[in-house]
């Protein structure tokens, strides 16, 4: 079966830490999938089954996180639908490839700061008696997925070595979609 797969060239970062894919056209089975994966990840898997990914599918509302098996995650999807996926990075979270951002995308970033942190910080409860510090061992991050704006679910995951990239996969013929990879610009 072939897989057709679309990567970012910039993985999210605390600054760009979400996007969206509208369904246009389900095709013929609507597989779709909408993740994030490392930048090495295999062009022939759809996103989600294998390691380093995870990723919510529109045909089974399955979210699946480096394995072929899938859990029960949240609804389906359907033509018109706008899937999402972000980060709730904690607030002391830093990645080494932001410093690597060129001058435009960091002023773009910038002026978008302001309109995300009631998002990026979601997660961000201290519970009495945690080491903060032991929090983020292993570059843990809570991954969130959206339907039609609405959060569906969430995953904490383990970051891969140079940070996730927005990944979209789809394997039946004449599906089609449309890549917002900055929805909260306005």
């Amino acid at each position: 079966m072939d897989v057709g797969l679309a990567q970012a060239r910039q993985p999210l970062t605390t600054r760009s830490h979400y996007f969206e894919v509208e369904i246009v056209d389900p095709g013929e089975k609507c597989y779709i999938a909408l993740g994030l994966a490392r930048r090495d990840y295999p062009k022939n898997r759809h996103p989600g089954w294998s390691r380093g990914s995870v990723a919510y599918h529109a045909d089974d509302g399955k979210l699946f996180h480096g394995s072929g098996i899938g859990d029960q995650f949240g609804p389906r999807c359907f033509e018109g639908d706008i899937m999402g996926c972000g980060i709730m990075f904690p607030r002391d979270y830093t990645l080494d490839h932001e410093d690597e951002l060129d001058d435009w995308e960091a002023a773009d970033a910038r002026q978008k700061q302001g309109q995300v942190e009631n998002v990026l910080y979601l997660n961000d409860e201290d519970e009495e008696g945690e080491d903060p510090e032991q929090e983020h061992e292993g570059r843990k991050v809570m991954v969130f997925f959206t339907r039609n704006g609405k959060i569906i679910g969430r995953r904490e995951v383990v970051v891969p070595e140079g940070g996730f990239f927005p990944t979209i996969g789809m394997l039946s013929s004449r599906e089609k979609v449309k890549v917002d990879l900055h929805p909260l610009s306005g």
